[in-house]
């Protein structure tokens, strides 16, 4: 059941653009590097200067063919480029080379799992298509007053277009799509996912309806650069959008943009649609060719995807399907999960910890877990010493801490903060016998069928040895001694 916004059901679409990760455009050589003087990076062909012709980036291809493998989609035998014809000053060929009727990728699915109430759900978003195009220059406005400059140096960088049917029903569903989408595509290595420098570039096409009624009118929210950004954006174009029609007000197709000191959306432009672009076959690229065995070459040279190795952690490591999804959220995380669970033989442990501690130090840091003081190595010495009942999970927190500020090694830690859990079953009977005699009503309600009351004595106890008792070992003495 879709969550409704005052009583209309939310409805998104994403459209994504990847910057691929070639040293050279997709259709001439010139350098794709960030941050170059404008107009140093663009050739004759990026110019569009008169009898210049593209040549296709064998690069890029294989990188749309990693991305399709990635999601499960189909890789067009062939598939063909067109010309998409539109005026802007930093287009200087007047149309712009993309993919339209048959892309590149067809197809394919993204999965994801989100927090909805106290479930923890998994969700799939339907991708129609990813397809190559050049990216467009850039119109450069600050430093030039009544005028526009232009930079080319973008101009022809090869960009990935990802598309997804709108499958989303709420701004925390497409953030959550999003976030995914980004790690596949930097897993993959297609993509160096940087936002802010615009190598990864979100739109999402908006729109509202009453439950079960026809799609209502979409409107594009361009160049989202953040996921913060995106959800406040969304929101705010929902909150609109109601609005607007609740006053009776139509909603007109548009392309919208996010103002992040405001929080508002503004329109930009109105929306075109495909006829008005007039798409056509581009004459001077032939079809795209990509034959099985090629797909097949780049497949066998690809790292193991995420999905792949959290069926792997599920199989291997018995660990349930969220755990397994949460560990490969990036090759690092999966690495130190695994590098801790083979040395301490205890995965599911290895990934409470991971998902736990080592995530909430690691955020508070602002540390990444490649720069984590604390080594695989030691944190799988750790929790062998809470497997073997030499200390409590209590006071394994107290040795972590310990590691996280250089303190010392696991074992040299234990000893120095006097961790060691009792295990002298004789002086833990001493103390228990003396908390019973000490807690008389504790005991009289406890026989007279309260389980409750146990929890009464188990306090005292671990108070009096000081968080050096076994719990379990506690807790079956309790229970031997009080007939239970």
């Amino acid at each position: 059941m879709s969550k409704l916004v005052q009583g209309y059901e939310v409805v998104i679409g994403f459209e994504t653009h990847a910057q691929l990760s070639t040293h050279s455009k997709i259709f001439s050589r010139a350098p794709t590097a960030f941050g170059a003087e404008a107009n140093t990076q663009a050739c004759a062909v990026d110019m569009a200067l008169p009898g210049t012709l593209p040549v296709m980036n064998i690069g890029a291809v294989e990188r749309a063919i990693e991305f399709g493998l990635a999601i499960n989609a189909h890789i067009a035998e062939r598939s063909i480029f067109a010309r998409k014809n539109y005026f802007y000053p930093d287009l200087p060929k007047g149309y712009q080379i993309s993919q339209f009727e048959i892309p590149v990728v067809q197809g394919g699915e993204v999965s994801f799992f989100l927090e909805e109430g106290k479930e923890t759900v998994r969700k799939t978003v339907r991708l129609e298509r990813a397809h190559l195009e050049e990216d467009a220059g850039k119109s450069l406005h600050e430093d030039f007053i009544g005028q526009s400059g232009i930079d080319l140096n973008r101009a022809g960088t090869p960009l990935l277009e990802i598309v997804t049917q709108p499958d989303m029903r709420s701004s925390e569903e497409a953030v959550a799509y999003a976030k995914e989408l980004h790690k596949i595509v930097t897993w993959i290595g297609i993509c160096d996912g940087n936002m802010q420098e615009g190598s990864f570039r979100c739109d999402a096409n908006v729109s509202v309806r009453k439950p079960g009624g026809p799609l209502g009118t979409r409107r594009e929210i361009k160049n989202l650069n953040s996921f913060k950004f995106m959800q406040q954006a969304i929101d705010y174009e929902v909150r609109w959008q109601i609005d607007q029609i609740e006053d009776g007000i139509a909603i007109q197709q548009a392309t919208v943009l996010f103002d992040p000191d405001t929080g508002e959306t503004r329109a930009m432009r109105t929306k075109e649609d495909a006829a008005d672009y007039r798409y056509f076959p581009d004459p001077d690229l032939p079809p795209l060719v990509i034959g099985r065995d090629w797909v097949e070459r780049v497949k066998g040279e690809m790292a193991e995807l995420p999905r792949v190795m959290a069926e792997r952690f599920v199989k291997d490591y018995a660990l349930p399907e969220y755990d397994a999804t949460q560990l490969t959220q990036s090759k690092a995380v999966a690495a130190y999960f695994e590098a801790t669970a083979k040395a301490c033989g205890q995965a599911k442990l290895a990934s409470n910890w991971i998902m736990g501690e080592v995530s909430r130090s690691l955020n508070a840091s602002e540390m990444a877990i490649e720069q984590a003081p604390v080594s695989a190595a030691q944190l799988a010495a750790l929790i062998g010493r809470i497997s073997d009942n030499t200390i409590s999970n209590n006071a394994a927190r107290q040795v972590f801490e310990g590691l996280w500020n250089k303190e010392g090694e696991v074992d040299a830690l234990i000893e120095a903060k006097g961790l060691k859990q009792m295990n002298d079953t004789g002086e833990l009977e001493k103390i228990i016998d003396e908390v019973l005699a000490a807690n008389p009503k504790n005991v009289e309600e406890f026989k007279a069928g309260n389980a409750k009351a146990l929890n009464g004595l188990v306090g005292p106890i671990m108070k009096a040895s000081k968080g050096k008792a076994n719990p379990g070992q506690v807790n079956a003495l309790l229970m031997k001694k009080l007939g239970g």
